[in-house]
């Protein structure tokens, strides 16, 4: 090889060296950042990215195509570009570029550096060093990493039930006294950070919130917080607390009422209008809000419930303060009434106090910071002392005059009517309070005083009484309370179990007594009967007597006229055979008859001297000494009376059998009534 074809060779392995470093070919998808190593002016002290003519990394990049560049001068690097992602945001930090200002933490935005894809334009035009306020949409950036770090984050995507609290990390300073920062417009929901600082938007938490939706915010200049709404279910009330806003008076409980805040969802208007700090007046009803939680703190409370048979009494701790001018007259009943200290603090609506009004049955969205509702029954109701384990009070244990202890179980039924039950409120508070501290105390001293001027057992036998007297003082007593006394019922009264035995045996011993006594009678009716049932069975006998007198007689009548018919007869055949055979016979007719008179007239006296029974007995000694009558009975029964009748009636039977034995012994005996 000759010195002419080497030196060729080197010739062209130069070009082509020189051609190689002069020619740069950027790809499609790719830039190029270049560096001049040499032949230029000096870069700043404070400067890390250099100008055009200035030695060092270049802020301007080569787009894709082919490049021609002086040798060995510059030196290239490729990189891809800058992909953006749908779901995502760039967040810009520039190497390079003006300092920023004390107090702020990002660059403010400058013209003409097209996305940060001119970085020459942004030097140029002042940008700052630092995190920038921009952020770089969804897309492809031809961007130069050595002048700005690009970082993808996540789109802000808030989900439905969702609100998003922010926080700027950079603005003006909150006001002292101000928990939040005032409201500035135009920001796009804090996706235009520029807009957000050219507006003074104050460093902080913010008053707006962000509602369910995508953002591409810059999370380096605004923290989002993602938290749920405020949910107020059924059957609740939402009762909201203000965290900022003007000082509350100290003579108020809750703030002031604000209209148009939309629920409290809109913070500007809130303190706008003077919107207070504190318990706020108005609530929210179920539903779902957008409250920033930073702001106004919520409460779940019951509804106020009136069911039927109720009445609701509202004492209202706002409105203004009753003067005695404005009191006077307005919870008068009626002329009589003369209102109490309590009862003077029932006032019409408008006025702090227990509202005249009652709210009757229904649902209320009560604020009851502000309006505390007392539930008062306009039904019966009805209080117990008894053993029962369900009732409240046992029974009463009093003490009688004579010194025994007495159980009594007492029902007392009330009623508070509906105009009524205001004053029952100002005067004692609640149905729980008249119970315990009126009802139960009165009705216990109440049946002490009377069982104390009694004896047990008259407090038992009077019942009816002592359940009046007490109904009476009950009645009285609540009445001045506002409530209706329906009645007051004992319904057992239990005494010493000593005192009721004795009672008990007393009773007893009385009912024997009276069984004894109709027992006594019982056996004077029986022994009447069978004196009764004697005579009758005698009655025979007695007829067949009185039968034999009277044939008694007519056979004297008879013997009488054939004595006559004889004497006639005698003396016509004879006449002095005839009288003396008329004198035989008249003397004897005479005896006969006087005879028989005598005997009867002895059988009238004896009757009338010793009464029937006594002629039958003497009858029955004759025969039972003629032998003709047992006189020893089978079975004998004696008592404390009557002994004489018996035996007179059990003789006069043994008489009759013996007489319908042999009826000629008897019917000669007995005389005639």
């Amino acid at each position: 090889m000759t010195i002419q074809s080497i030196e060729l060779g080197l010739t062209i392995l130069t070009l082509l060296i020189i051609l190689y470093n002069t020619i740069v070919i950027v790809g499609g998808q790719e830039l190029a950042i270049v560096e001049r190593r040499w032949f230029g002016q000096k870069i700043g002290s404070n400067r890390v990215i250099a100008l055009v003519y200035e030695v060092g990394v270049q802020a301007r990049t080569l787009p894709p195509g082919l490049h021609f560049l002086i040798p060995f001068l510059y030196a290239v690097k490729k990189i891809p570009f800058t992909v953006i992602g749908e779901a995502e945001v760039g967040l810009i930090e520039s190497i390079d570029g003006n300092p920023v200002p004390p107090g702020r933490i990002f660059g403010h935005v400058v013209a003409q550096h097209d996305s940060f894809q001119n970085g020459e334009g942004f030097l140029r035009n002042s940008g700052q060093k630092g995190p920038q306020i921009e952020t770089l949409p969804p897309g492809t950036y031809r961007i130069n990493t050595a002048l700005f770090k690009v970082r993808s984050v996540p789109s802000i995507v808030i989900e439905s039930g969702n609100i998003g609290i922010v926080t700027a990390m950079d603005g003006a300073e909150i006001p002292n006294g101000r928990l939040l920062a005032h409201q500035v417009s135009n920001h796009s929901n804090f996706q235009n950070g520029d807009a957000f600082l050219q507006q003074n938007g104050q460093k902080g938490p913010q008053s707006d919130v962000l509602l369910p939706g995508t953002y591409r915010i810059n999370t380096d200049m605004f923290k989002v917080e993602i938290v749920s709404a405020t949910v107020i279910p059924a059957g609740k009330v939402g009762l909201v607390t203000a965290l900022d806003g003007s000082p509350l008076p100290d003579t108020e409980f809750v703030a002031k009422s604000i209209p148009s805040h939309q629920d409290y969802q809109s913070v500007s208007s809130f303190l706008g209008q003077g919107g207070q700090r504190g318990p706020q007046l108005d609530v929210l009803k179920p539903g779902t809000y957008y409250l920033n939680p930073f702001m106004f703190k919520v409460e779940l409370d019951d509804v106020a419930r009136v069911e039927r048979g109720q009445v609701a009494v509202v004492v209202s701790n706002i409105g203004n303060e009753p003067t005695e001018k404005d009191i006077h007259g307005l919870g008068v009943i009626n002329p009589e009434h003369q209102l109490n200290h309590n009862e003077r603090y029932v006032v019409p609506k408008g006025y702090r106090g227990i509202q005249r009004e009652v709210a009757g049955p229904g649902i209320y969205y009560l604020n009851r910071r502000a309006f505390i509702a007392y539930i008062v029954d306009t039904t019966n109701i009805t209080i117990d002392w008894d053993e029962t384990s369900d009732t409240k009070f046992d029974p009463l244990k009093v003490i009688s005059r004579d010194g025994f202890e007495i159980s009594v179980s007492v029902k007392v039924i009330i009623r508070v009517r509906p105009e009524q039950a205001p004053y029952m409120v100002s005067k004692i508070g609640s149905i729980d309070n008249l119970i315990n501290h009126v009802i139960h105390p009165m009705i216990d001293s109440s049946f002490r005083n009377q069982a104390s001027s009694t004896s047990a057992m008259n407090f038992l036998q009077d019942r009816q009484d002592e359940q009046s007297k007490a109904e009476t003082k009950a009645r009285v007593e609540l009445e001045r309370y506002h409530v209706e006394c329906v009645s007051v019922l004992i319904c057992q009264i239990k005494l010493p179990q000593e005192l009721m035995d004795t009672q008990t045996f007393k009773i007893i011993a009385q009912q024997q007594q009276a069984m004894y006594e109709e027992q006594q009678k019982a056996e004077q009716t029986r022994i009447a009967t069978e004196k009764t049932r004697s005579e009758a069975e005698l009655q025979k006998s007695l007829v067949e007597a009185e039968i034999g007198v009277k044939i008694a007689e007519q056979t004297k009548i008879k013997t009488i006229r054939s004595a006559e018919g004889e004497s006639e007869s005698v003396r016509i055949r004879a006449e002095g055979e005839a009288k003396g055979i008329a004198a035989m016979g008249e003397a004897e007719g005479q005896k006969i008859l006087a005879i028989g008179e005598a005997t009867a007239k002895a059988y009238q006296l004896q009757h009338n001297a010793l009464s029937q029974e006594s002629v039958t007995a003497i009858e029955v000694v004759k025969q039972i000494a003629g032998g003709n009558i047992k006189i020893t009975p089978d079975f004998l029964i004696q008592g404390d009376s009557g002994s004489s009748n018996i035996l007179t009636a059990f003789l006069a039977q043994q008489l009759q059998t013996k007489s319908q034995i042999n009826p000629d012994n008897v019917s000669a005996s007995v005389s005639p009534n």
